[in-house]
Order: structure tokens, then sequence, then C-alpha cells
């Protein structure tokens, strides 16, 4: 969204309390009040449907078991972790982060692990491979898209696709949330051997066939 600057008359305590409410929120003073002026005019910032987004993601993750939400309001990205059915019950992080501007992605999701387990770097970076090859056969004739991947050292990066209809942010939310919690199951299936790479790619098609919002 273009930004331009204005000159605004304030009341000097006004603008102190505005001031603290920002550090209190995390935030300055001008997103602060363009927010403020956002609202009154009902319009919906990037800014708050990204807030309103992570935030609905992670009141949709509460419940789970596998993925532990951490969101921090007024922020553009959240990290979720998951345990490992390994020794030393390893962690995965998962990090959502949401872009501001339009472009050919909304954001790109981060799953980082820290292991010194050689079999286990190896057997997640062929799931890694594995997935890739699964989402370029399927997802991108399904939705015209082709999602950008990276694999650095304990890190392996998506980006989301901009959904192909328009969508609420509760929609996108349950997509984004859905999306990870098949990865994280799947990838622990395979990495526990109780589903190999024909079964993995079967149930990711299955889901994918059935999901009105794709990202």
């Amino acid at each position: 969204m273009k930004k331009t600057l204005y000159s605004l008359m304030l009341n000097d305590e006004v603008v102190r309390e505005v001031d603290i409410l920002a550090h209190r929120l995390g935030t300055n003073r001008s997103a602060l009040i363009n927010q403020i002026l956002a609202e009154y005019v009902d319009y919906t910032t990037p800014e708050r449907r990204i807030n309103d987004v992570l935030s609905a993601i992670e009141q949709l993750m509460a419940p789970s078991r596998e993925l532990v939400p951490f969101f921090a309001p007024n922020t553009f990205s959240m990290s979720l972790k998951s345990s490992l059915e390994y020794k030393y019950r390893p962690t995965v992080k998962y990090e959502v982060e949401l872009y501001r501007g339009a472009g050919d992605s909304i954001g790109e999701l981060s799953v980082v692990f820290r292991t010194q387990s050689g079999s286990l770097i190896s057997a997640m970076t062929d799931f890694f491979r594995l997935w890739k090859r699964i989402e370029d056969a399927h997802l991108a004739p399904l939705t015209g898209k082709k999602a950008e991947y990276a694999l650095y050292d304990g890190k392996f990066v998506r980006s989301i696709l901009v959904p192909e209809k328009d969508c609420s942010t509760d929609e996108l939310a349950a997509a984004l949330a859905e999306y990870i919690k098949m990865f994280d199951k799947l990838m622990k299936n395979y990495l526990t051997g109780r589903m190999d790479e024909h079964e993995i790619e079967a149930a990711y098609y299955s889901q994918m066939i059935n999901s009105e919002v794709h990202v």
C-alpha cells in the first residue's frame, strides 16, 4: 500500500497518549494513527489483515497437541513448535511470515530444524525434496501457480501462494492452518516409516483436491 507524508495539527496531550499506547502495543505513532483512522472509516489495512490472519491461526492451532503457536500482536510473523518422534525429541519450528504488498506470493513458510543427527538431517532433506516433487506434480496444475522453494542448512522455505479466489480472513487462516497441520503430520509419518512416498503423495492429493482455498 502506498504511503504519503501528511502534516497534521494534533494536541500535544493526544500525541502523548498515542505514543504511550503505541509503545504498549509494540508499534509506532504513525502506524497506530493510521490504524485508528482506518478503523474509524471502516477500512481494513494490509497490516490489520495480517494481524487478524495470524491471530486466527493462533486460535485455530491452540487446541492442537502437535503444534504450539506463538504470536505477538502487531507483527507480520508467527511461529509454531512441533516435537518429532525421535530420540531426544528434537523440535521443528514453523515460521509463517505474511507480506504487506501484493506480488506473486503473500508470504513464506519456513521449516526450521536443529539437530546433530546425520540420519535425521538426511531423512528430512529427502522429505523436503519429495514434498516439492509432489507439489510440482499436483498443486501447480490445480492452481496454475508454482511455489518457490529453498533449502538451506537447517531450513526449508516455501512461498505462500496468492489464493486463486478472494477469501475472508478466516478462510485464509484456516487454509494456512490446515496446510501446516498436513505438512507436519505427513512429515512425521514419513520420518517414522509409517507412510512411504506413495502414501504421502496420495494423502496430499486427497486433501488438496478437497480444499477450497490453496496456498
